[in-house]
């Protein structure tokens, strides 16, 4: 499907990957451009922004962690999906907590790469401007040590006001209006996406994992949002430490 209001940036030291998926990507009408390194990825982006950057793990020079890692500490939140070729998930964890918004393992199909740039584009996506700009007059949720202001978009943990990416906030919210309820992986994606969404129910993963990085004390063994082996995710707003998982 066309879409030239799609333009991706390709850092990659790998040419024949940057042919393939350049050839692919303009023949679908969406703009690519491609860099052989991340070494300038920072001046590359004060004169181009594109909607979204696809970042190779190993490179020569500037490796994928390191360069998203500086992305994100000067404060730019530009989607990116990291691009993997090693087995293990040590790199991945470690990319998504430097915020990459979703990886790809190497090999993989063309195609795949597109579905997943749809999913995170349509997950950083702002709200109609009509939703956006009517207040929501509920009354703030308190659990625990946090407070979610529904009016202002904020949550907060005691005092300190904590930071959301749009895709995180849309999670938590519909988590705020479903509590104690088991909440399938496909009924997340239509609650926030709507029913006719390309999004992929695993496309919930991810903002699930940040909101645990936040909300959890532990979150490898999380409380509060709660996995329901083989159906979805359950929000516990009164979770503590003393209450035992499902």
């Amino acid at each position: 499907m066309s879409d030239p209001s799609i333009q991706v940036l390709l850092v990659d030291d790998d040419a024949d990957l940057r042919d393939l998926l350049r050839t692919f990507f303009q023949q679908r009408g969406i703009e690519m451009s491609v860099l052989h390194d991340a070494n300038h990825l920072g001046r590359r982006l004060e004169r181009e922004r594109p909607s979204i950057i696809v970042l190779d793990l190993m490179m020569p020079g500037v490796d994928g962690l390191t360069a998203l890692r500086q992305l994100r500490a000067s404060g730019d939140t530009i989607p990116v999906i990291m691009l993997t070729a090693r087995a293990d998930g040590v790199d991945r964890v470690i990319g998504l907590e430097l915020g990459a918004d979703d990886y790809l393992g190497k090999p993989f199909m063309p195609q795949e790469l597109l579905a997943r740039i749809h999913a995170v584009l349509r997950r950083h996506a702002q709200p109609a401007p009509a939703a956006a700009a009517a207040a929501d007059q509920r009354e703030a949720l308190r659990f625990g040590r946090f407070r979610l202001d529904f009016a202002s978009r904020t949550l907060f943990r005691d005092d300190e006001a904590l930071k959301l990416t749009g895709s995180e906030y849309a999670l938590l919210d519909v988590l705020a209006r479903h509590p104690m309820e088991t909440l399938s992986r496909g009924r997340l994606v239509d609650l926030l996406h709507g029913p006719h969404s390309e999004v992929t129910e695993r496309g919930i993963d991810v903002p699930v994992w940040r909101l645990r990085r936040l909300l959890e004390d532990d979150p490898a063994n999380p409380r509060r949002i709660q996995t329901i082996r083989g159906i979805g995710y359950m929000f516990v707003p009164g979770g503590s430490q003393d209450e035992e998982p499902l």
